[in-house]
């Protein structure tokens, strides 16, 4: 079965998450040092089939681009070239961090843990991921009536 990987890329970490083989779930994964993720998805994608990658992209509310939209090209440069049967899906990342953020705090997280931000990263690559999976999933509604 095939799953989708969600990115949440940082100059220093890099958040990762994964789809279930059915494409509806998005579970948070790992965080990564950014310096050795393309190396962690080569090995992700000798154990698992790989569909897609999707990316968070950071841009401002007035949509130009952030101080990180220039390392997460660099990184589409490194993931095209490295898996290029692979495509990538880039998707708006305003506001993952705070969904993160408050995703663990409704989930009853202590506030000493709350301060872990690869914790962060992570929960903010399956919201990117799940974004993705929901939208697919209204679009094949929609595609069906």
């Amino acid at each position: 079965m095939e799953r989708i990987v969600g990115i949440d890329y940082g100059k220093k970490r890099t958040g990762v998450a994964v789809s279930d083989p059915l494409g509806i779930f998005a579970s948070a994964l790992e965080t990564v040092p950014s310096a050795a993720i393309v190396d962690y998805l080569k090995n992700y994608t000798l154990k698992e089939n790989v569909s897609r990658f999707v990316v968070g992209y950071p841009v401002n509310l007035d949509n130009t681009p952030t101080d990180g939209t220039r390392f997460v090209d660099q990184f589409l440069n490194l993931l095209k070239k490295h898996f290029p049967k692979i495509p990538v899906t880039l998707t708006d990342e305003r506001f993952t961090s705070k969904m993160a953020f408050q995703a663990m705090i409704d989930g009853g997280v202590k506030k000493m843990d709350r301060r872990d931000k690869s914790m962060v990263d992570k929960i903010s690559a399956a919201i990117i991921l799940q974004g993705y999976l929901d939208s697919c999933q209204i679009q094949q509604k929609r595609d069906n009536k």
